[in-house]
């Protein structure tokens, strides 16, 4: 059964920065692709960025393309989110996903099959 737990999240003033990480287990993720996404209070999951475990491929956003960056370690099975300049507007509750396969240009949240608890980021202006 494949585990996520984000961490990292919390206040930080606008033009800051924040890392989030995603640990992942119960799966051997190399076939995989990992994305992040969040959610606004009464607005829409939207999609953040994605990796392709094997090879590190990335896809972004354009909302945060050039300010945020996703990264991971295999050794650690961790996923990162730097998140630099951050804008009142990236206020959301991040979630860490993941799909069975590794194609990165996939934005919809019902094409990923599994879910972390998702980490309250906050950026005041």
């Amino acid at each position: 059964q494949v585990h996520l737990v984000e961490s990292g999240g919390g206040l930080v003033q606008a033009g800051g920065s924040l890392r989030l990480s995603c640990a992942a287990s119960g799966r051997t993720f190399s076939r995989y692709a990992m994305g992040w996404f969040r959610q606004a209070p009464k607005k829409e999951r939207e999609f953040v960025a994605a990796i392709r475990w094997s090879g590190g491929s990335t896809y972004y956003a354009d909302s945060v393309k050039g300010r945020f960056t996703i990264s991971r370690d295999n050794a650690k099975n961790t996923v990162y989110l730097q998140m630099n300049s951050l804008l009142p507007e990236d206020t959301a509750v991040y979630y860490c996903a993941a799909r069975t396969e590794p194609i990165v240009q996939v934005t919809r949240s019902e094409r990923y099959d599994y879910w972390g608890q998702g980490t309250q980021v906050t950026v005041s202006s």
